[in-house]
């Protein structure tokens, strides 16, 4: 091997050794995680010495501007409600959102990076896809009642989680155009090791839910070379009260708070260690997530008495059951290292049926029947990195993956046609309820040593999906260091997303049953039909960011420019493709109902600036006192056609903490976050029309989060921690169902509330 390799993996590992703490932009400690190891937890000699210098691709853009790792270390000090993304979203560039700008299901927010939405963020868990959401229906406006897919892996089992943004997500294909989310989670090792643990986190409010948690784990040897890992958690975080935002009912029921969630969690995973230098895992997982109801609704503004009663009562109106299988083998051997995963995950999506068009869209209209959706998600990846010499010192990856994915939904295809209408365009009769996209790609990248300081990365990635064309992503990404402390940094590269399995099957149909024509296609007395399309192209976008670092001592500035250009965004389109015929029509009309169809149309921008400041402030780099701060500044983001924001997110986010560890046992941490004011939808996407209501443009105005926690170690086998979040109170309500009556205040932020955990491990 060459002198070169193993500078380059000096300096990598020098990186790790900084505090990863609150959005810091670097690896964390990654080196070692695929290394092959006996059932005593050692790394054998020859997989060592190629750890030591070989530095792969995907290693490489983990040192890119817009990369972020959260630590168990720092779940541990500030210990998430319920879902991971309420750390989650304390990273540079992240925020919680809906699929679009509507407000609708305004308290089921998910990870939203860089304003590109939740739909275009992908979730892997232990480098697997993780597309349950996928079950949930897509309405009209792009939004999908559902809680997203970082629930799904307790809190207490992470090791890590990776937060790729912007071109250091590119090469994971569709639907990272925003980025990347990977949780990793704990691995067995060569001794028994077990934790059981409680969380309960207890608002101040009345109308507020609470949450409880618990949690076991239990890893360590069965024999030689073979370890096992089992877990389960059982987690419920009660729904808020319907009097929480009863000011601002305007009908039968008031806007709804946040829902709640029932959790039920078992999984394992068996680890062969076949050789030195060749492992094989098995893992399989079974989880159960029950909403409890809070009285949302997609579009009724006035809600029901159903609603209102299934609210009081507490009562579970959809459940989740996700089931997962996967293989995956890991080999270190003299010319490189390689990797082959195989995974199936299995929902099923259990709902109350709810209203397919018009008003009643999203909103329940029944307490006794229930429908399913089927989704599998099938994957099956592979790569080889290789170390060689050409012109300069370079390491080569080459990987593929082949994903399938296969829905059936027989209730939101069985929209009717006896009001609207038939038309040649739509089929007759009973509608097919199954659909499928196949997508199989092939990556190439190497990580270049140009110059002891410079490193090149680039990649070309090829996908060949099943409902368009082949498709090209290629990508570069490049570290400069000026200094042993500072760098520049940047990256160029081109994403694209899918068509989800709503938009691209022509038989999913919504009627707007009149009111909700655009005004290109108005409503001729038969209404409006909205069909799949299968002829979609997918959505395509160019990340660039560039950045300037440094990193030293403790010490961690910098400072990204990041921009996305967005094409060819899928949405429910505005100009009628035909007519109907028959049909229930409106006296005084043509009689006529028009079809349209899911379009590509929009291109839009979005860019801003991510910082992180870190500094040391007592001990070495910082250990016993830091004070680390990170922020995101949107410069812009809305859609080029209609000016419209892409996600409702704040102007400005700054997240800052002062980290004390006290005493050896006792760690004491003041957090603060602070958001910028927020803008409305100010275009009707089922109009066509700028919005002109006063309510329906309400900003909502900057706020800042404080809270303190505390963690205590007594002796090796228990830990406590407890604490206080939103120290001073600062309370913000929904005032309405939709971005239509509420404009940018479609969510609730919780006042203060008060969480205890406890944690002993043997």
């Amino acid at each position: 091997m060459q002198p070169c390799f193993k500078l380059r993996y000096l300096s990598l590992a020098l990186m790790s050794l900084s505090s990863p703490a609150l959005g810091q932009m670097t690896i964390g400690e990654d080196i070692g995680e695929d290394q092959a190891t006996d059932n005593a937890g050692n790394a054998s000699s020859d997989a060592v010495q190629l750890e030591h210098v070989l530095v792969t691709a995907a290693e490489e853009l983990k040192q890119a501007p817009g990369v972020s790792i959260i630590t168990a270390e720092d779940i541990r000090k500030r210990p998430p409600a319920n879902d991971l993304s309420d750390i989650i979203r304390k990273m540079p560039g992240v925020n919680l959102t809906g699929n679009s700008s509507s407000g609708q299901y305004g308290n089921n927010r998910q990870i939203d990076i860089r304003g590109m939405g939740p739909e275009n963020t992908l979730i892997l868990i232990d480098g697997k896809p993780v597309r349950s959401r996928n079950s949930v229906r897509m309405g009209r406006s792009g939004e999908r009642n559902t809680r997203g897919d970082t629930n799904w892996v307790p809190a207490e089992l992470v090791e890590r989680i990776e937060v790729l943004r912007g071109p250091a997500a590119a090469r994971y294909g569709s639907g990272a155009m925003g980025g990347v989310v990977n949780i990793i989670t704990k691995k067995p090792t060569g001794d028994t090791h077990g934790t059981l643990s409680y969380y309960t986190n207890q608002p101040e409010s009345e109308y507020e839910g609470y949450s409880r948690r618990y949690n076991f784990s239990l890893s360590g040897p069965i024999a030689e070379n073979l370890g096992y890992r089992l877990h389960g958690n059982i987690n419920k975080t009660d729904a808020d009260d319907l009097a929480l935002n009863g000011a601002y009912a305007t009908g039968t029921t008031a806007p709804a708070g946040r829902e709640g969630v029932r959790n039920r969690d078992l999984g394992g995973l068996l680890r062969w260690d076949m050789t030195p230098n060749q492992t094989l895992e098995v893992e399989g997982s079974y989880s159960r997530q029950g909403n409890i109801y809070a009285g949302d609704r997609a579009v009724s503004g006035t809600g029901s008495d159903l609603l209102t009663t299934l609210a009081d009562g507490g009562a579970e109106t959809n459940v989740m059951y996700r089931q997962a299988f996967s293989v995956t083998h890991k080999g270190h051997w003299n010319w490189g290292t390689s990797s082959l995963i195989y995974s199936y995950e299995n929902t099923r999506n259990r709902r109350l049926n709810e209203g397919l068009a018009g008003g009643s869209e999203g909103s329940i209209n029944t307490d006794a029947t229930r429908s399913t959706s089927e989704f599998d998600n099938y994957s099956f990846q592979g790569e080889v990195n290789i170390p060689f010499n050409f012109f300069v010192n370079q390491v080569a990856t080459l990987g593929f993956e082949y994903t399938k994915e296969v829905l059936d939904d027989p209730f939101s295809n069985s929209q009717s046609t006896a009001n609207g209408g038939t038309s040649d365009l739509i089929q007759g009769g009973t509608r097919k309820s199954e659909s499928t996209n196949e997508n199989f790609a092939l990556i190439a990248e190497s990580v270049m040593s140009v110059t002891d300081r410079w490193t090149l990365t680039p990649g070309l990635r090829m996908d060949h999906h099943t409902l368009f064309a082949t498709s090209w992503s290629p990508s570069v990404n490049t570290t400069y260091n000026i200094t042993d402390a500072f760098s520049i940094k940047g990256g160029i590269a081109r994403s694209i997303k899918a068509p989800n399995l709503y938009q691209s099957n022509t038989n999913y149909l919504y009627f707007t049953m009149g009111n909700g024509c655009p005004v290109t296609a108005q409503n001729q007395g038969g209404g409006c039909y909205v069909m799949g399309n299968d002829g979609l192209s997918e959505e395509k976008s160019w990340n660039m960011e560039l950045g300037i670092a440094y990193v030293k001592d403790g010490w961690n500035l910098g400072l990204t420019y990041f921009r996305n250009e967005y094409e060819d965004k899928i949405q429910a389109g505005y100009t009628a493709i035909g007519r109907t015929t028959g049909g229930t029509q409106t006296a005084g009309t043509d009689g006529y109902g028009q079809v349209l169809q899911w379009e590509n149309a929009s291109k839009a921008i979005v860019a801003g600036f991510e910082g992180t400041i870190n500094i040391p402030l007592m001990g070495v780099d910082g250990d016993i006192l830091s004070w680390n701060t990170n922020f995101t500044y949107m410069r812009e983001n809305h859609n080029k056609r209609t000016h419209e924001v892409l996600s409702v997110i704040p102007e400005f986010t700054i997240n800052s903490i002062l980290d004390w560890q006290a005493t050896k046992d006792l760690n004491l941490n003041l957090s603060m976050t602070t958001y910028g004011y927020q803008e409305p939808r100010t275009f009707s996407g089922s109009t066509g029309t700028n919005v002109t209501d006063e309510a329906a443009l309400k900003q909502r105005g900057g706020y800042t989060l404080w809270a303190i926690n505390g963690n205590y170690d007594l002796g090796k086998n228990w830990s406590f921690g407890a604490g206080i979040n939103n120290l001073f109170d600062k309370e913000l309500k929904r005032e309405g169902t939709n971005a239509g009556s509420a404009g940018a205040g479609s969510y609730n932020e919780p006042g203060r509330s008060y969480y205890a955990s406890a944690k002993f491990s043997f």
